[in-house]
Formats: structure tokens, C-alpha cells, sequence
């Protein structure tokens, strides 16, 4: 009973708060009520996690793939599933000023009242952009959500049926007492094969910064906390500040594995990894959604807007590769990146010259208040324009697809 009664309380104020949204009524409520499917129910059981338990969202723009971690039995969070994007729009890199049609990215704390159960696509939850680190540059925009409906104008977008099954994970989650769940948006999964390839994108500082966060949950299975400090996103486990310490089990690991990260890139650049730019005539979508020959589909929606995939022509070819070559006295210093060691009591892999490896233990956690590694692989980048120093996070402009906003988002 008392569950109910939460339940009702937080999704009446959810829709007070997101009235400018809604379509003023109609079959929302009804829809924000069904059931989580009993097959994802079953695969919860599977793998040791409650309906109530907490949960945590991450996206990724290439791959078009949203994935639900939950918290299992053992207290640590594993993946649950993994949903294909039926739609993204604008370009790799983070979302600059309303209108754009950029897609967010970066680290986002939703509320239950971001949860829209009256939304014009079918459900949706807004991302809060823009966060502490987006109002530090300026950056401009509204009602960039997750959604159904297959159609963006900066969200991401979901079709009817797993937006539902979405909704409905994160309702149980908090009836079962979690006060928000946070929000990764990625441009692309983390790994030093993707950050080989794009490491002279104009955006990679950023990405790197990213790539701390997500370093972060996948070596402590545990939601980090988030702060900005310098223009910079910060992280820790209990305080992400200016000047924040870290455990030192979880500061060694950090390192260790940002080392070994770093030595794979450095790997990749040096046996002649192609670094590029990818430029989309207007975002992407999952193969899945493609018919034969790579055709887009289209199907019937459950919202009462009419239509298919927004801007189907924008998908119909892949997107645009522009090579973003290094110099060659860049190639030289990555080719001399010594091996990380990873022996227990073995040498301190921030000396391998990890570029965003974690400071040892009682240092500051925040990279920014420090000087950056000086370390082989680290030099390499600037010579080669891969880093830019302690300069911000400041993304270039994206490739202009510019349109008018959009109800759906800026």
C-alpha cells in the first residue's frame, strides 16, 4: 500500500511539473502504468536484481544503443539489457545551442518529475539538459528527452514499445526509493579502439573527459558521483569537487586501467590506425531498423502523429569518414609509449605517460587543479594535435544541420 501511495504521489508531480510538454490529457496516464514485460522481469530474476532496484542509464550515438544497468544482488551494478536507437539527430559531439539538432552528451541526473507520462511521443523522460557543465559554456537548449515515437530533433528516440518497457524499469525503480538515476550520453562506446580512431576529432578533450566518468562506473560498478570543476566534469565516490581525494583501491585501479588503455592506443596509432572524423548528413539509427539493402523502415506508431522515421533521406547513406592525419613527428613519440605493467606492487602505471590517468592516492582527484602527465604518450598527443593541453572542454561547432527547433527538443 505504501508503495502505491509513493508511486501515485511521484508521477502526480511529474506531471505538474512537465504539463508544457503534454498533449493535456488522453491515454498517458494508461500507458505510464503498464507492467514492466514479464520476459525482462524473468531476465531481472536471472541475474539477481528486484524490480525496485536502482538503475542507471548509458547511450551511445554510433553504436545506437541504449543500455539499463541495475544494481544486483551483490550491491554492484550490471547490465540488464541493451535496446537498439531508432533514432539520433545531429552529429557526434555535444549539443552547443538550441536549434542545432545535437543530441546531448555528458552526465544527467533524472528526477521522477523528468518522467513525462503524457508526452506527444507516446512516453518520454527529459535528460535535464542543460547540467552544471553545459551552463559553464554558454550552452543553450530544452526538452531534450528519451522518447518513443522513432523521431529526433535532438532527443533520443525510442519506438513505442521500448520506451514503455523504459518508463516502466525506471517507475519501479523509483517506487523502490532511488531519488534519480543518472544519465551517460556517450558519442560512442569508450573503448581505445574508437578513441584511436577519432583521437584528432575536434571534440576529443571532451570525449577524454567523458571517458574518465565511464572509467569510473566500470571499474567500481558503482554510479560515481559527478561534479565540474574548471570547465571540467569531475568524479568520485563520495564528493566530486575541486580538490576531492579518492579511496586509494579505486585510485590505483583507475590508473592501471587508464594506463592500459593509453598503451592500447598508443599501440593502434603506431601500426597505423586511420585517425577520422565521421560527419552524418543528420544523426543515425541501429542497423536493426534497416531492411534489405539497407533500406529504412517504417512502421505504425501508437502516438497520434502521423508519419515515419523522421528524416528518413538523412539515413540513407552511411556517414561521410574525413581523414584527420597525424604529424609524423606525432607517430614517432606514440611508437615509443612504454608497456603499462600490471603485476601486483609492479611499477606505477601513471609513470607509463597515461594521459588522464588518476594522480596516486590522497592526490587530488580533479585532473584540471593538476598539470598534465608528462609522460611520452601524453607528448605524442600534442605534438600530433590529439590534446590540447590544459585548454577546456570547448567542442567545435559541429557540422552545421542546423533546423528550427522542434516541440521534441531544441
Amino acid at each position: 500500500m505504501l508503495k502505491l501511495v509513493i508511486r501515485t504521489t511521484l508521477f502526480a508531480a511529474a506531471a505538474l511539473a512537465l504539463a508544457a510538454c503534454q498533449d493535456g490529457g488522453g491515454p498517458g496516464s494508461a500507458r505510464a502504468r503498464a507492467p514492466i514485460p514479464q520476459k525482462t522481469v524473468a531476465l531481472m530474476q536471472e541475474k539477481g536484481m528486484s524490480q525496485a532496484a536502482p538503475i542507471l542509464i548509458r547511450s551511445y550515438k554510433k553504436e545506437a544503443e541504449l543500455e539499463i544497468w541495475k544494481r544486483d544482488g551483490k550491491g554492484e551494478y550490471a547490465l540488464l539489457k541493451t535496446y537498439p536507437i531508432c533514432r539520433w539527430s545531429g552529429q557526434l559531439g555535444p549539443k552547443i545551442r538550441e536549434g542545432d539538432r545535437q543530441a546531448p552528451e555528458g552526465f544527467y541526473t533524472i528526477t521522477p518529475t523528468q518522467m513525462n507520462p503524457n508526452s506527444s511521443f507516446y512516453l518520454s523522460f527529459d535528460t535535464g539538459f542543460p547540467n552544471a557543465y553545459d551552463r559553464a559554456y554558454g550552452r543553450t537548449g530544452r526538452y531534450l528527452m528519451v522518447h518513443g515515437a522513432c523521431s529526433s530533433a535532438g532527443c533520443f528516440s525510442m519506438t513505442d514499445e521500448q520506451i514503455a518497457e523504459i518508463y516502466a524499469i525506471g517507475r519501479e525503480a523509483f517506487a523502490g526509493g532511488q531519488r534519480s538515476f543518472q544519465f551517460q550520453s556517450y558519442p560512442f562506446r569508450m573503448t581505445p579502439q574508437n578513441l584511436a580512431r577519432y583521437r584528432n576529432d575536434p571534440n576529443i578533450e571532451f570525449w577524454r573527459n567523458l571517458k574518465e566518468g565511464s572509467d569510473y562506473f566500470e571499474v567500481t560498478k558503482q554510479i560515481p558521483t559527478v561534479g565540474v570543476c574548471n570547465k571540467r566534469y569531475v568524479f568520485g565516490s563520495q564528493s566530486a569537487s575541486c580538490g576531492a581525494t579518492e579511496q586509494p583501491a579505486i585510485a590505483q585501479a583507475l590508473a592501471q586501467k587508464r594506463a592500459n588503455d593509453d598503451h592500447k592506443i598508443a599501440e593502434l596509432v603506431s601500426t597505423g590506425a586511420k585517425a577520422v572524423r565521421l560527419v552524418y548528413q543528420d544523426g543515425g539509427q541501429h542497423p536493426s531498423f534497416r531492411g534489405e539493402g539497407g533500406s529504412v523502415l517504417s512502421f505504425t506508431r501508437s502516438t497520434r502523429f502521423s508519419g515515419d522515421i523522421s528524416r528518413p533521406e538523412a539515413l540513407a547513406g552511411a556517414p561521410q569518414e574525413i581523414e584527420m592525419p597525424d604529424s609524423a613527428s606525432a607517430r614517432t613519440a606514440v611508437a615509443m609509449t612504454p608497456r603499462p605493467a600490471t603485476a601486483p606492487g609492479a611499477a606505477d602505471p601513471v609513470a607509463t605517460g597515461s594521459v588522464t590517468a588518476a594522480a596516486p592516492a590522497a592526490q587530488p582527484l580533479n585532473a584540471a587543479a593538476e598539470a598534465p602527465s608528462a609522460g611520452v604518450f601524453s607528448k605524442a598527443l600534442s605534438l600530433g594535435g590529439i590534446l590540447s593541453g590544459d585548454k577546456p572542454a570547448q567542442a567545435a561547432d559541429p557540422v552545421k544541420a542546423a533546423e528550427a527547433p522542434s516541440p521534441s527538443g531544441g
